[in-house]
């Protein structure tokens, strides 16, 4: 199947995320377990987590202010909420069911603004218990083809929020942005490290056309997406199938379906349960969880400012004229890196804000564990020789490699290097003799074709080594133009 994405107009994707993030506590969900990745298969385990006769479960209170800070991130309403019993044959939860929350979430009707200003509505972020993990050998590495599985329980009962977006998404893309918005989120509470390489953060995709202002189509579920660009292909694949499907006279069935990396694919695992299908009950052996007034208010004074909110500081500091969709990139990067403290620390040491983000975003990102580290006095000194015109902004770049790399003083540096500014004089008698060689390319320069402005400073740049600083050049070119 060809499965080619629509064009633009005919068709219309309706996406919802279901994101399950496991909780950064030290035990389990229901019992005094360790919780840690990697460790030898099937040593976290105790009656409680295997589910045997007579054992019973004891809520993890760590898990539960972790679940109200990310319903505090996500700025959803923090309510009384129930545990059930879902239940359905799974092959790596010995008990044959999951605790979790039905019809009485703890966290509901939130949302999140991605990098671009839209809102994404977040219908619920509820608590519940992981499944074990079950690897099936040979054959793949698929159950259907496989010699045998194995079981490993470590992580049957680790504490999980399942955060449920609503059916706002309208592209791969976006969801990929609303991923990636989201476990910046997450992190930022400090409720969860966001690995998707080792579980921590999966993704099922809920995915559904239609035609433009129609009601919504038969959605399928792609299910445990595990990066951010197995979630991209995924959604891209299923999209086209189902509108092939459509366009060739077909019904979409609503099913649960699968990836295959290898393949580029999805493929039919089964027919979508709906909540009748689990048949939920409430939890009998645990109560009512209602967390009073002042637990959630400690629990809110905790949460720091999320990544939004961070990047509208940035932005803040640009002012509304040195704002543009460019920087908007810039910014998330900035704020995605840890690294808007720095930024903010040599603004507010005199450096302007545009320079500031360009190499913070640029430069000092390639490198962010560094940056981080890195002094703000010594940033802001380096960057105030740029923005003084001592150093260009290749030399700034050249040693801001440097400084991340192994420290040092910034004016030492220069010297070391042999850097200084170019006296005026000097870039007069350069740029006469790049203009002099270049008449045609002057001629079009004095008609106003500004494009030649990055012809004519490239080759100032080359002349002098790249001792020139950019923005005199460019100033003595308009000079000269008149």
């Amino acid at each position: 199947m060809s499965a080619a994405p629509a064009a633009p107009g005919d068709w219309e994707p309706v996406i919802g995320l279901e994101v399950h993030c496991e909780l950064r506590t030290a035990t389990k969900l229901f019992c005094g377990c360790r919780n840690a990745f990697g460790d030898e298969p099937n040593t976290n385990i105790c009656p409680v987590c295997l589910g045997l006769p007579g054992s019973l479960p004891v809520l993890n209170a760590v898990a539960v202010e972790f679940a109200m800070r990310i319903g505090t991130a996500l700025r959803c309403d923090i309510r009384p909420s129930l545990f059930h019993r879902k239940n359905y044959f799974y092959p790596d939860m010995p008990k044959d069911y999951q605790i979790s929350q039905f019809d009485e979430p703890i966290n509901a009707n939130g949302w999140l603004e991605l990098p671009d200003g839209t809102r994404v509505g977040v219908e619920r972020a509820h608590m519940e218990e992981d499944t074990g993990k079950t690897t099936h050998v040979g054959g793949g590495g698929r159950i259907h083809d496989a010699r045998h599985s194995l079981v490993d329980y470590n992580r049957a009962g680790v504490p999980l929020v399942e955060i449920v977006s609503r059916p706002d998404i309208r592209s791969a893309a976006q969801a990929r942005l609303y991923a990636e918005e989201l476990r910046g989120i997450l992190v930022a509470t400090g409720a969860s490290d966001g690995r998707m390489e080792e579980g921590s953060l999966r993704v099922d995709a809920n995915v559904s056309v239609r035609r433009p202002d129609a009601e919504f189509g038969t959605r399928c579920e792609i299910k445990n997406l595990n990066s951010l660009r197995s979630l991209v292909r995924a959604i891209e694949y299923e999209i086209g199938r189902q509108i092939e499907v459509l366009e060739s006279g077909g019904t979409v069935l609503q099913q649960t379906r699968h990836w295959d990396e290898d393949r580029g694919e999805t493929g039919a695992l089964r027919s979508k349960e709906e909540a009748f299908d689990y048949r939920y009950f409430p939890e009998p052996d645990l109560v009512r969880l209602d967390p009073d007034a002042g637990w959630r208010a400690d629990v809110a004074a905790s949460v720091g400012a999320m990544p939004a909110d961070r990047r509208a500081a940035l932005a803040a500091l640009l002012g509304p004229e040195g704002f543009s969709a460019a920087r908007t990139d810039q910014i998330a990067t900035v704020v995605e890196n840890g690294l808007d403290g720095l930024m903010t620390a040599v603004v507010e040491a005199g450096i302007g804000a545009p320079l500031a983000l360009a190499r913070t975003a640029n430069e000092a990102s390639a490198d962010p564990q560094r940056a981080r580290a890195l002094d703000p006095d010594t940033y802001a000194a380096l960057l105030r020789m740029e923005q003084d015109g001592t150093l260009s902004a290749t030399q700034t770049k050249e040693l801001l490699g440097e400084l991340l790399e192994r420290g040092g003083d910034p004016a030492e540096l220069a010297r070391r290097h042999g850097y200084q500014a170019l006296a005026a004089d000097s870039l007069v008698e350069v740029v006469d003799e790049i203009v002099a060689a270049h008449p045609e390319e002057w001629a079009r320069y004095g008609d106003g074709d500004d494009k030649l402005t990055g012809f004519f400073t490239g080759l100032v740049m080359k002349a002098t080594q790249g001792k020139a600083n950019g923005k005199a050049v460019a100033a003595e070119l308009r000079r000269r133009r008149g």
